[in-house]
């Protein structure tokens, strides 16, 4: 199963935006500040209180391709 096609969240298994940070070796802080996602929203989602709605997980996948594209874009290449 390719990264993109991994659930988002699975019961019993990692949230997949937590597969996402650490495959970039970020923290939850320096994921948060470089992709602008509050960082309790981060928390929430892999410590499965919540789920990311379609629009994050849209966001999410783009983020799974593409990060230094995303950090770009978004002027928090640098951000930590």
């Amino acid at each position: 199963m390719l990264l993109d096609e991994a659930p988002l969240n699975t019961p019993g298994r990692v949230p997949r935006v937590k597969i996402i940070r650490r495959a970039l070796h970020l923290s939850q802080e320096e994921f948060a500040s470089r992709y602008l996602i509050p960082l309790g929203t981060l928390r929430d989602w892999e410590q499965g209180r919540t789920e990311p709605d379609q629009a994050a997980r849209a966001y999410l996948r783009v983020i799974a391709n593409e990060p230094e594209t995303v950090s770009r874009a978004l002027g928090t290449r640098d951000a930590a």
